[in-house]
């Protein structure tokens, strides 16, 4: 398209657009047509922005699903009658459960040997939370199958979904309750690197009932400040393993913690890798479930 020789003063200061951008609008104008009349000739096909759930298909739920969490909302209903009216009876036993096992420890360098023999090492740790302060809980199983007073209580612990994580004082309330909801988490007593690790790249506040990243420490003082004296991270991690005065307070101010599955999305959906009868008390031995979920 020729240019009038008057107008030229007129488009001299306008950018000029490069070849490509505008081979890339005429494409995209081009699908967009093509899209259009697809639309006009096979209205029932089309998927609107409007149209939620239409097009999306069905999902038949199998009789064996249906029975299978029936079934398993009704043991539930009578586990958690049996434990809140008995006790875990001689499973909840008031002494410290210590183990042993064996990991692998690399031995010092020999000036002879280029490369180092691993050795095993056999330690001991307290399989149990007897006789902690604080334990840091985890939900490790979603609501399928779990009868009312399971999701209730599960709810009253802000363990509302899976992989979410919250500290509680390990006391005799918070111990009949984990021990009515075993089978939905697992807990045990964090030491203070842990807590720090978890504060530090997990932790998240809550302001007005919102969730908000602790990018500073001017957040923390605003929250706890003038209540517990809490000015900083360091002060959140230190009341939350001394279990101090104001440890409801911080735990309450601290959102869920929103952690990692163990296993892919692969493992779970292609290979259906399940944690099993992993849950319940672990002891020490949820420092090493933390930082695989971290």
């Amino acid at each position: 398209m020729s240019i009038n020789p008057n107008d030229k003063e007129k488009y001299k200061d306008l950018p000029l657009v490069p070849e490509a951008i505008l081979k890339k609008r005429h494409d995209l104008d081009e699908l967009r047509r093509k899209r259009k009349a697809e639309e006009l000739a096979n209205p029932s096909n089309h998927r609107g922005k409007n149209q939620k759930g239409k097009g999306k298909g069905f999902y038949v739920k199998k009789l064996e699903t249906l029975v299978a969490q029936s079934r398993s909302r009704r043991h539930g209903k009578i586990r958690y009658d049996r434990v809140h009216k008995k006790g875990m009876q001689t499973r909840a036993s008031d002494k410290k459960k210590m183990e042993t096992k064996e990991i692998e420890v690399e031995a010092a360098d020999d000036e002879e040997e280029e490369i180092a023999t691993p050795t095993t090492q056999t330690i001991t740790y307290q399989a149990n939370s007897v006789g902690a302060p604080l334990v840091f809980c985890i939900r490790v199983r979603d609501h399928h199958g779990s009868c009312p007073m399971i999701r209730r209580a599960l709810s009253r612990m802000r363990l509302r979904h899976v992989n979410e994580g919250v500290f509680l004082r390990y006391d005799a309330s918070n111990r009949k309750m984990l021990q009515l909801v075993e089978p939905w988490v697992v807990y045990g007593p964090p030491t203070k690197g842990v807590v720090e690790d978890l504060v530090e790249r997990r932790g998240f506040g809550t302001i007005d009932g919102k969730r908000v990243a602790l990018s500073d420490n001017t957040i923390i003082e605003q929250a706890l400040g003038d209540e517990c004296g809490v000015i900083c991270v360091e002060d959140l991690v230190h009341e939350l393993t001394e279990v101090g005065d104001g440890f409801n307070k911080v735990a309450k101010f601290l959102w869920p913690f929103r952690l990692s599955h163990q296993s892919t999305h692969f493992e779970r959906e292609t290979l259906k890798l399940t944690l099993g009868k992993d849950y319940g008390d672990k002891g020490e031995r949820i420092n090493e479930f933390i930082k695989q979920m971290l």
